[in-house]
């Protein structure tokens, strides 16, 4: 008999989650580009300072004079991501060492579709499976909070339009150490030559994708060009993706094997065609803490 190593309700083990997430940093352009280890929690408060003015040299019995500071903050609450998929269920008649291959394969998977439905969630503000508008869009997404920065693409001054948003993000005093492209934008920037034909980003060409562009940590991601839906078509992000974007994760991630039912949805039981539905869970929380530190490249500007 199958020495049985899962069942239903099971919690991936903390090491494979802290691995199914360095897998997230790897697919995701803004935990790449966020540059930090996310910590798990359950909801957290991010509190922002903004101190104006300068520091002043005080003498001996000066008063000391009154500084000005106001205080915003971000609460960043999980959302719940879910992936589930169908297979045999020759998978519970399997030997233990079977069934871990079959979760490694699955789980390698499980962490492809939580960066990508965290990028469409987090840039776009819509629902990752059906790309309709979710109710954090004007709240909690780049489309739907970075919407005074933008400008408008044009393929041939590309570079010309990221040198735009850099200024836009400078003027109010923040910095820039990321940028996040469209497969599109990195073409556009790969054929953009000067007046002896010579290529002015060579790095970008045949559809590489370079770690780093002009000291901006870079990532090029189809996520920012998603075709459907509301999404904007941004073809480049920059901003302070290291100090003004947070994101996390739970530390749990259950994992259930469902034997019964039409738990997808897909019209047919489980059990009539000899199948077992895998289906994880994730929960991922993020929050922008300051619009200014970031601008958009957008088709529609």
């Amino acid at each position: 008999m199958a020495n049985n190593a899962l069942q239903a309700g099971t919690l991936f083990k903390p090491e494979l989650v802290t691995e199914l997430f360095s897998k997230v940093q790897g697919e995701s352009v803004l935990a790449k580009l966020s540059g930090q280890t996310p910590m798990p929690f359950n909801g957290t408060e991010q509190f922002v300072f903004n101190l104006e003015g300068n520091a002043k040299i005080v003498g001996e019995g000066e008063q000391k004079p009154a500084g000005k500071a106001t205080l915003t903050s971000k609460v960043i609450k999980p959302m719940k991501f879910v992936y589930q998929a169908r297979i045999s269920n020759e998978f519970q008649l399997a030997t233990q060492e079977k069934q871990i291959q079959y979760l490694q394969a699955f789980s390698d998977g499980f962490a492809k579709k939580m960066a990508e439905a965290f990028d469409i969630a987090a840039l776009h503000g819509l629902e990752p499976q059906s790309l309709t508008d979710a109710s954090f869009k004007a709240t909690n997404s780049f489309d739907g909070q970075i919407t005074g920065n933008v400008v408008k693409y044009d393929a041939l001054t590309f570079d010309d339009n990221i040198e735009s948003a850099v200024q836009a993000v400078t003027a109010k005093r923040a910095v820039v150490n990321g940028i996040a492209l469209s497969p599109e934008g990195g073409q556009a920037l790969a054929k953009i030559k000067d007046k002896n034909g010579v290529s002015l980003y060579p790095e970008y060409k045949f559809g590489q994708n370079p770690d780093s562009f002009y000291g901006m940590t870079s990532d090029i991601n189809r996520t920012l060009a998603v075709t459907g839906g509301t999404a904007k078509t941004d073809h480049a992000i920059v901003g302070d993706f290291q100090n003004a974007f947070k994101w996390g994760y739970s530390e749990n991630i259950p994992l259930e094997v469902i034997e019964y039912g039409d738990p997808d949805g897909l019209g047919r039981d489980l059990k009539a065609y000899n199948e077992v539905c895998l289906r994880a869970e994730a929960f991922i929380g993020w929050g922008i803490l300051d619009t200014d530190a970031f601008a958009r490249v957008e088709v529609n500007a």
